[in-house]
């Protein structure tokens, strides 16, 4: 038997010095690394994230009211909604817990009530959704409780509905999908508009290095949904229903009816569905040399034509890529701040992370956070008595 969570333990430890009583149970739910394929997902493109070995977790229990009451380890405060009258009160982390609800009540799904414990080991802001795993951390707990059955699209896109419509960030489905389905050891090629998933295996000789460029951002005050109005318009020109349906000869062919921003925003979307693509099947037949090429491309793209990278994220991917053991490297996640990720060798990774971070730290003066990520099982339940056996 695996040893426990260090975090799982901690907030059971603290759910029964807050409640008086051991939860019944324990759900967990991952955050994601997007390894290519950026700001396609809203474009009914490709995406191509895995689901990794950090998590929010929540110990949890019924209560016998329509409330629910729960504890942030990482606030830390308390907080309690009454299920039946939700109001937006822009009241930070609990706002998308309160999202959930609202989403699953508006289709129809029951919302008991609940009170539990929060914690997570995921960076906030930094481009790893750690938003996307408290969500799907959420509706696994209201969806154990009530009894219903967990399928990761239809929980994904309530976990969709309730960012875009209650705390009023216009994502795409990636973030949500990687959690709630991903697969121990492979990525994710995601078809955002059938939803359909290829698990792909990682390659064995390799790690997956994310590095925190110690900077952050605030997805609803950033530019992330003026992007996605350009790449609309873009298509309304092109007169396709999303960028996934236009090629380049198209894009290149109705040039002169686009704005310069729309023409590089649409030819950012339209090369990097084809990069993301043809990095699933690199990494099919074990080809981590045009994985890393196309990643190196991506992150040129993001940078020149959908002008989301910043200065520190460039200095952190430059280092990396410049790195013998590094195959490739780019910003993830949104963009403007947060982390850049990595395919590295595995053998080099400890040398690669403290190299990396030392020449970064050495041009910028900002200390960056390094985690080796493995791909990790989506959302899950585990009862209370199990939770010695767990693992992130």
């Amino acid at each position: 038997m695996k040893p426990a969570s260090p975090l799982a333990r901690r907030i059971r430890d603290a759910f029964c010095t807050e409640f008086g009583r051991e939860p019944t149970l324990v759900v967990r739910a991952p955050a994601r690394v997007n390894l290519i394929g950026e700001h396609t997902d809203y474009n009914d493109g490709f995406v191509f994230p895995m689901a990794i070995d950090r998590a929010v977790w929540i110990a949890l229990a019924p209560r016998p009211d329509n409330h629910m009451v729960v504890r942030s380890l990482d606030f830390p405060e308390r907080r309690e909604v009454a299920l039946a009258h939700l109001a937006h009160e822009d009241a930070g982390w609990v706002e998308y817990v309160k999202g959930v609800a609202w989403s699953l009540g508006a289709s129809g799904r029951p919302t008991p009530g609940w009170e539990g414990v929060i914690a997570s080991d995921v960076p906030i802001g930094a481009g790893l959704s750690s938003s996307a795993a408290l969500e799907l951390a959420a509706l696994r707990a209201f969806v154990a409780l009530s009894g219903g059955v967990w399928e990761p699209p239809a929980m994904a896109a309530l976990a969709q509905r309730a960012e875009r419509d209650w705390v009023g960030v216009s994502c795409g489905i990636m973030d949500q999908l990687a959690s709630a389905a991903g697969w121990r050891d492979h990525a994710l090629l995601i078809d955002c508009r059938s939803l359909a998933i290829d698990h792909v295996p990682m390659p064995r000789e390799t790690v997956v290095v994310v590095l925190d460029t110690d900077t952050r951002r605030g997805l609803v005050d950033s530019e992330y949904n003026a992007r996605r109005t350009q790449c609309e318009a873009a298509a309304r020109v092109l007169g396709v229903p999303a960028l996934r349906d236009a090629t380049l000869a198209e894009l290149e062919a109705r040039a002169d009816s686009l704005d310069p921003v729309a023409y590089r925003r649409a030819r950012h979307v339209i090369t990097e569905n084809e990069r993301t693509q043809a990095a699933a099947r690199a990494l099919r037949t074990g080809d981590v040399t045009s994985m890393g090429r196309l990643m190196n491309q991506s992150h040129q793209s993001l940078r020149d034509d959908f002008e989301v990278s910043g200065p520190e994220l460039d200095a952190m991917v430059r280092h990396a890529q410049a790195h013998p053991a590094c195959y490739g490297a780019r910003l993830t996640g949104a963009g403007f701040a947060g982390c850049a990720v990595a395919l590295v060798r595995a053998s080099d990774a400890d040398a690669f992370a403290a190299e990396v971070s030392a020449a970064y730290q050495a041009e910028t003066g900002r200390k960056p956070r390094v985690y080796t990520c493995t791909a990790a099982d989506g959302a899950a339940v585990i009862h209370a008595d199990e939770i010695e056996g767990t693992h992130a």
